[in-house]
């Protein structure tokens, strides 16, 4: 993923490199004492690179994730076009002729290495009694042209002889949805005709041998002259003619030929061939949305992994300062003795750039096992939200690309390596003194003037940036540039205040801004993405952090009785809360790790559970009064409406509304002009546009009072339309990019005519709509009249909905209905179960982010352990001077539990009830759950869980820590040097 970040990332690698090796080179004691610090305290080595290399595996695994998605949607591209890269789709014999004569030239392009044309039609294929699929294709072809076809690109995927006449030649994919074998006998209904063929021999389905639609259940190749002798029994029926274009190049590289090319071939068509004939594209728009889903997809892993990448990093900032810490009188001597500071920040350079090289290496190792395993969830997910192995489902095929792990290797170095530069030069401002006799720092220094100044300026720029971002209403900008504005002033205000005073006051006014910006600005939520909600809540712990972390003592006023108490537990109780008193930038680092991971997982659990309490409106919505939705062979459709009103079904169906169905593209949509994207539009006949409709997100006031004066503006006008709002919008967080009253150009796909359209209502759901006609896009509705005089032939019927009458089973019904069109090639489409399998998908999805996350949970357990650690060899002295004096080991052990159960607490705390509020903002503002009759809830008992997951995690972590430093023997601890 990201290959054009790779340069980039590349360049700054080889800086960060180049810079540490220019330093160990040049200053050869600087290497001996980082390399010595590394080597002699191995234990610290290893929690340092510990403390990042998950950071390193979320990052790859997000991109990893990213490449498998690009590479199984792009598989379709190899599957079933191959060397196919353009398409001339003629609904007519003649028009297919016709549209093979002129694009003759094509053959004597440079640009192209194949043209050839074939027949193919839909068809419904059985093998034997019981095994039968409705959605196949047909195909008469010459193998010879086949094999010669594209050959610049490698096989096409198609010789051998061409089929004689009682012979087909099947794809894999056929033959196992069938369990066909050589020689067996297999019934094709061309045209609703049966054509008993034996099965010759099967090929592989790549290229040609896949050519079809993605979603259909195979291919089977026959004879010429197969078509015209069924079309004989079924007066007017034609198979469609396929004008197939291979451009120069392989299979992915001849998609960068594929404007010029088309350009070339509209050219050559002009407009003799009038609506009957399509120019597709199929592999350059397959291959786009292979990128548009990987990226998609990989930067949803990585916004999410973000979280842990944070908690990594933090989790580093603490282990360097306890270093620091443990390491003061070394330091203090080597700058008691001549050594500059500036050389102390190299030396510290050095070494942490040998943890981050060690931590990238091992976290990309490890992040390719984390991807693996997303994937093979995520699989799950895809299959159980196509309905368990449907056709319509994707196949996911583990994938990463050298490109991926570059990045990742790249971005873990550097994140790991910043660090480690600005906590160097954090570390080395000390105290030489202080540090030589190992006493605490003699209070909080000043800082310089320079620092204040910059401070100062930053404060006043970002101050600036914040009126255009308020006024305009600008959602992230919104919270982020007033937030840094305030909290660049801190370094100024303690000049003139008590730092405590100043770091509470600005903690109170962050948080009170990011809790009522929304008065202020009410339409800051309008965007419907979730983004906003996450930089919202990052924002809250942040200040919220800083908030308790400097008022820990009034935090545990209440309990101040109990920890003063003369007891053994009061003693146990006041060595508990007295280091994160004493250390704050320590328990704010905890804090925060704690906070974030908790806050985003109790978010994902609460808007999964919203999510589940809109289902059944959700089934509602998407139906609009409608069951079943037929889709059929628009070769030889049957008049459902009068079908089904006989038996067999005489009584057992309510209504039905056939649909007129024709592809489209569609470009410069909204205000912000997306697209262009392929489209399905669907033509509703006045029966639906009358009704109370499907249900509408929005819809244009000027239309009248109600979501039915938008359909009935649809039925009666051609210039509305009615979509669905995620049209051309590139996966991702959801956003709202279009509303009703905003336009949009639809293209004629078979004329290149283009027409402007005016949305008169945005769908809540068109998942009755989905998958329509075979083709995987978003539908656009519109009368069914529009839908004909616009789209002329390419607008077929191809479709219905149904509503069973009552008492009658959906699921029976379906099943005989497919049953007994079967031979009409008829998929019958619960619509409800669809909805609810789609449901599932996303909350699969939620569930998925929420293990993600426990990377984040792991990092936070382990930087807790990693601190507890290195506190019992911090403390040892300590510990050894309590020992003799009396205290017992068990009091000592109980110490280290409370201080652990304590800063776990505050961070679940803090990380719960920010979550919860953020969830409501979400919910009362976000346009996805407007409409939806349900009420705010949290999901206590998973609430519940999760944060009892995470204590009890914590404890665990620190029990080890705790029980070594009950066990340290005075009389060593007190001799001990290092």
């Amino acid at each position: 993923m990201y290959p054009n970040l790779t340069p980039t990332l590349l360049a700054l690698l080889g800086a960060a490199f180049a810079a540490a090796a220019f330093i160990a080179i040049r200053k050869p004691f600087l290497r001996r004492l980082a390399l010595r610090q590394v080597s002699r305290r191995r234990t610290e080595a290893m929690l340092v690179v510990g403390g990042s290399v998950l950071g390193s595996a979320v990052i790859a695994a997000g991109l990893i994730v990213g490449d498998t998605l690009n590479y199984s949607v792009g598989q379709n591209a190899y599957q079933h076009l191959g060397p196919v890269d353009e398409i001339v789709d003629s609904s007519t014999l003649a028009a297919g002729a016709h549209a093979a004569d002129l694009l003759a030239p094509l053959k004597h392009d440079p640009r192209v290495d194949g043209l050839m044309t074939v027949h193919m039609e839909q068809t419904a294929v059985a093998s034997g009694i019981s095994r039968a699929v409705p959605r196949a294709y047909t195909i008469e072809a010459d193998f010879t042209q086949a094999a010669a076809f594209g050959a610049a690109g490698g096989p096409s995927g198609l010789s051998g002889t061409t089929p004689v006449p009682g012979q087909t030649v099947v794809n894999s994919d056929l033959a196992t949805a069938l369990h066909l074998k050589t020689g067996d006998p297999v019934t094709l209904y061309v045209f609703g005709q049966p054509v008993v063929e034996k099965v010759a021999r099967i090929v592989p389905t790549r290229g040609l041998a896949g050519l079809g639609e993605s979603n259909s259940d195979g291919t089977a190749f026959v004879a010429p002259g197969t078509f015209a002798a069924a079309a004989q029994a079924v007066p007017g029926a034609q198979p469609r003619t396929l004008t197939l274009v291979s451009n120069a190049g392989g299979v992915t590289s001849g998609d960068k030929l594929t404007a010029s090319v088309t350009a070339e071939i509209r050219n050559l068509l002009g407009s003799s061939t009038g609506t009957q004939a399509a120019v597709q594209t199929p592999k350059h728009d397959v291959l786009k949305a292979a990128r548009d889903a990987g990226n998609g997809m990989g930067s949803l892993f990585l916004f999410i992994g973000s979280f842990c990448i944070i908690v990594g990093v933090v989790l580093l900032m603490n282990i360097f300062v306890m270093l620091a810490e443990e390491r003061k009188p070394e330091m203090g001597m080597l700058r008691a003795i001549g050594l500059k500071r500036s050389r102390l920040v190299r030396s510290f350079l050095i070494e942490g750039s040998v943890y981050a090289l060690a931590a990238s290496v091992l976290g990309v190792l490890l992040g390719i096992g984390v991807g693996r395993l997303a994937v093979v969830v995520a699989a799950r997910i895809f299959r159980n939200g196509a309905g368990g192995g449907n056709s319509n489902s994707l196949s996911l095929v583990f994938h990463f690309t050298a490109t991926s792990l570059v990045n990742a290797l790249a971005m873990g170095f550097l994140i790991a390596f910043l660090t480690a530069l600005v906590m160097s030069v954090r570390i080395s401002r000390f105290n030489i003194i202080a540090a030589i006799r190992d006493l605490p720092a003699p209070g909080i220094a000043a800082m310089r003037t320079r620092t204040v100044v910059l401070c100062l300026a930053g404060s006043l720029l970002a101050a600036a940036l914040s009126v255009p971002a308020v006024v305009g209403g600008r959602s992230v900008a919104l919270y982020i540039w007033p937030t840094v504005a305030i909290m660049l002033a801190i370094p100024v205000l303690t000049r003139f205040a008590p730092p405590r005073a100043v770091y509470t006051a600005t903690s109170f006014a962050v948080l009170a801004w990011t809790s009522l910006a929304n008065t202020v600005r009410p339409h800051v939520f309008d965007t419907n993405s979730t983004a906003t909600y996450i930089i919202m809540g990052c924002i809250l712990i942040i200040a919220s952090v800083i908030l308790v972390s400097q008022n820990q003592e009034t935090l545990l006023r209440p309990f101040r009785r109990g920890i003063e108490r003369p007891t053994a537990g009061g003693l146990t109780a006041r060595l508990a809360v007295t280091y994160p008193l004493a250390r704050r930038f320590r328990t704010g680092a905890l804090l925060m790790m704690y906070s974030l991971i908790v806050f985003t997982l109790v978010l994902l659990s609460v808007l999964n559970s919203m999510i589940q309490g809109t289902v059944s409106q959700g089934v509602s919505f998407a139906t609009g009064g409608y069951a079943l939705r037929l889709d059929y062979n628009p070769a030889t459709p049957p008049d459902v409406v009068s079908s089904l009103g006989t038996s067999p079904f005489a009584g057992r169906v309510a209504a039905v509304a056939p649909l007129t169905v024709a592809p489209a593209k569609v470009q410069d949509l909204g205000p912000h002009g997306l697209g262009p994207a392929n489209v399905t539009v669907v033509g509703l006949p006045g029966a639906v546009t009358r009704g109370d409709g499907f249900a509408l997100m929005n819809h244009m006031a000027a239309l009248g009072p109600d979501d039915r004066s938008a359909w009935r503006a649809v039925a009666s006008d051609p210039r509305y339309v009615i979509l669905d709002q995620y049209v051309a919008v590139q996966p991702g967080p959801a956003q709202t990019l279009y509303t009703s009253g905003d336009h949009v150009t639809l293209v004629d796909q078979a004329t290149g005519r283009t027409e402007v359209k005016t949305i008169a209502g945005v769908m809540k759901t068109s998942a009755a709509f989905l998958g329509i006609g075979g083709r995987v896009a978003y539908p656009i509705l519109m009368s069914d009249t529009a839908a004909k005089s616009e789209f002329g032939a390419q607008a077929v019927s191809s479709a219905a909905l149904v509503t069973p009458a009552a008492g009658v089973s959906e699921t029976s019904l379906a099943a005989e209905l497919q049953g007994h069109y079967l031979t009409g090639g008829m998929v019958v489409t619960p619509i409800a179960q669809q909805v609810r399998q789609n449901y599932n998908a996303t909350l699969g999805f939620f569930q998925l982010m929420q293990g993600f996350l426990i990377l984040g949970l792991l990092i936070a357990v382990a930087g807790l352990g990693v601190v507890m650690v290195r506190a019992v060899r911090e403390r040892r002295r300590t510990i050894g001077v309590l020992r003799a004096l009396g205290y017992q080991a068990r009091w000592i052990r109980g110490a280290f539990l409370g201080e652990s159960a304590l800063i776990a607490t505050e961070g679940i705390v803090l990380g719960t009830t920010l979550s919860v509020f953020v969830s409501y903002l979400l919910f009362r503002n976000n346009a996805a759950f407007s409409g939806y009759e349900v009420g705010f809830s949290v999901p206590w008992i998973a609430t519940f869980v999760i944060t009892g997951i995470a204590f009890l995690a914590s404890m665990a972590a620190t029990y080890l820590p705790a029980r070594k430093a009950a066990q340290t023997l005075p009389a060593v601890a007190l001799r001990i040097v290092d």
